[in-house]
């Protein structure tokens, strides 16, 4: 071999290994950002706020500082760092969520009731796993970087989706207390823009579904060719104000504005007015990260369920958009406020694309295994981590769920 070939080669080896040193020290930041993300938004809550569980639907902030630990310790340390000492066996039954190939775990109705272990042991647990993880990215030879590292952005993307739930669920504890307290009493509402209009959209094939090679969910895939239109997407969402209007003209006592299961949860539930909102002195106010305020009719009605979006749209003759009306809508950037207010309702049923298969094993019951009696929201809201919207993003939830920050635009055909 001449030596020319051979100085080639080691300038090769060289740029490969400061590529891979690079790809270890960005992945590294990332961890240590979403992992203090976490932290920050945990650090107002006192150690009995942590423990609160107000609903079956929602889960304590400390066992979201836990699980979200659980994840990386479960389907990275375990199988990938030789000699990994589990922090505290227990932690695999008390915090796992739904993984049932992982093994037994805690009634979800019940994490409210894990007194112990308590915060500070949660952060002696999240300290433990973000040393191993670290260490594992910066000293793992590259074809194991290679494997991990997609676990990785996994579980990152993962504890963002738990950083707003983390939000949310606290909100719906504080709602349960009479005093009404605030998360966080600087906190300020999302700017938002008002803007006249619809996008246009002409009866057109369009692909939908994640694109390219960035972070996806295995749900916004495969991506597939649609047909989508001729519809009009509102520019703007739908308005405090124009709520008020709804509920001025009898919606929530109207039966033919609601689907059939929407109407008997509006008498069984005894809803009036959305989520938090409540009546004082003739005036209506809502429940915010900030603690009660009066309603900002300029803002975007926020916390409201399928059924009420669904009751409100007939009433104004018009629809909700379809997931890729949405989706075409905002690849135009012409929505107002299609990231970072809130989540918007479609009328589109969460299914899988077609030619949609779950990855194996635990791993892929994250998404696949909930794919029925929910509907797709599109967007992001205030409370969603910053890097964590894009056009092609499917959140879901079931019709009558409202704790989360969601609100709505409509669509029309034409």
């Amino acid at each position: 071999m001449s030596a020319t070939v051979t100085r080639l080669q080691d300038v090769a080896t060289r740029k490969a290994a400061d590529a891979s040193l690079q790809e270890r020290a960005k992945l590294q930041d990332a961890f240590r950002a979403v992992r203090s993300e976490t932290e920050r938004r945990a650090a107002p809550l006192s150690p009995e706020d942590q423990v609160v569980q107000s609903m079956p639907d929602t889960s304590p902030t400390k066992w979201h500082r836990a699980h979200t630990t659980w994840f990386f310790e479960q389907f990275l340390l375990v199988p990938h760092l030789d000699g990994y000492p589990v922090f505290d066996k227990r932690f695999a039954y008390l915090f796992n969520s739904y993984y049932v190939a992982a093994g037994p775990r805690h009634d979800r109705p019940k994490r409210g009731l894990l007194t112990r272990p308590t915060t500070s042991e949660v952060a002696s647990y999240r300290a433990h796993v973000d040393a191993a993880v670290e260490r594992l990215i910066r000293d793992c030879d590259t074809a194991t970087f290679a494997r991990i590292a997609p676990l990785i952005k996994l579980g990152l993307n993962h504890e963002q989706q738990h950083q707003e739930l983390l939000l949310t669920d606290i909100l719906h504890a504080f709602a349960q207390n009479p005093s009404a307290p605030a998360y966080n009493a600087n906190w300020r509402p999302p700017r938002v823009v008002i803007e006249s209009g619809d996008v246009e959209i002409a009866e057109t094939v369009q692909t939908i579904g994640h694109t390219g090679n960035g972070f996806h969910f295995d749900n916004e895939g495969p991506a597939h060719r649609e047909l989508v239109g001729p519809v009009h997407v509102a520019r703007s969402l739908v308005t405090n104000a124009e709520w008020l209007a709804f509920m001025k003209d009898g919606g929530y006592t109207r039966p033919e504005l609601w689907l059939s299961d929407g109407w008997a949860t509006v008498l069984a539930e005894g809803w009036n007015a959305p989520g938090y909102w409540k009546e004082i002195d003739g005036e209506w106010h809502a429940l915010t990260l900030r603690g009660r305020q009066p309603i900002d009719l300029a803002a975007p009605v926020c916390h409201v369920s399928y059924y009420e979006a669904d009751a409100f749209a007939r009433w104004s003759g018009k629809a909700l958009p379809s997931e890729a009306e949405w989706e075409v809508a905002a690849a135009t950037s012409e929505l107002a406020d299609a990231y970072g207010v809130v989540w918007q309702w479609t009328r589109s049923s969460y299914s899988p694309y077609p030619g949609y298969v779950a990855p194996p094993g635990a791993i892929g019951e994250y998404n696949g295994k909930f794919m029925v009696n929910q509907m797709v929201l599109r967007g992001s809201s205030h409370a969603t981590p910053d890097g964590h919207t894009r056009p092609t993003y499917r959140n879901f939830f079931n019709p009558p769920a409202r704790w989360q920050f969601i609100g709505l635009r409509l669509s029309e055909n034409v």
